[in-house]
């Protein structure tokens, strides 16, 4: 464990794998509790109306939902747009369509990078060590 600065509120504290402070990840937590008991007592507000009564920051809010820590219930839903296509989506950075096409072209990718396997030529494949290596003597010669 080594000594870092909070990234958020700048303080010395000791690295426990987070990049902000314990007192900076309570903070998180309630006012994550917050904008979640709010949207869940208000459905079909606005991010400014969450913004008001939470004190919580817009790009905080906007944060969660990519995260896909919140979601936007309802329709109708204009407050996030997938990053490919543009459609708009309730949570996340991608659409259905989008994440599908995404995982295909990955899973492609790397099925074009495992190895091929190599065949024997058929006339090695039954011979025994010994005899492969007097045939290599013999071509010597």
């Amino acid at each position: 464990m080594g000594i870092v600065n909070c990234k958020q509120c700048g303080k010395i504290f000791n690295y426990d794998g987070s990049k902000i402070c314990p007192n900076c990840r309570k903070a998180e937590a309630e006012n994550f509790q917050k904008v979640k008991d709010y949207l869940y007592s208000n459905p079909g507000v606005t991010v400014q109306d969450v913004e008001e009564e939470t004190k919580v920051p817009a790009k905080k809010i906007i944060e969660y939902l990519r995260q896909g820590k919140l979601e936007v219930k309802g329709d109708g839903n204009y407050l996030l747009s997938c990053e490919k296509c543009g459609v708009s989506i309730k949570s996340g950075h991608y659409c259905e369509k989008c994440t599908k096409e995404v995982h295909d072209s990955l899973s492609g990718a790397a099925n074009s990078l495992k190895p091929q396997k190599t065949l024997l030529k058929k006339s090695n494949t039954n011979k025994s060590r010994t005899e492969l290596m007097k045939t290599k003597e013999r071509r010597k010669k």
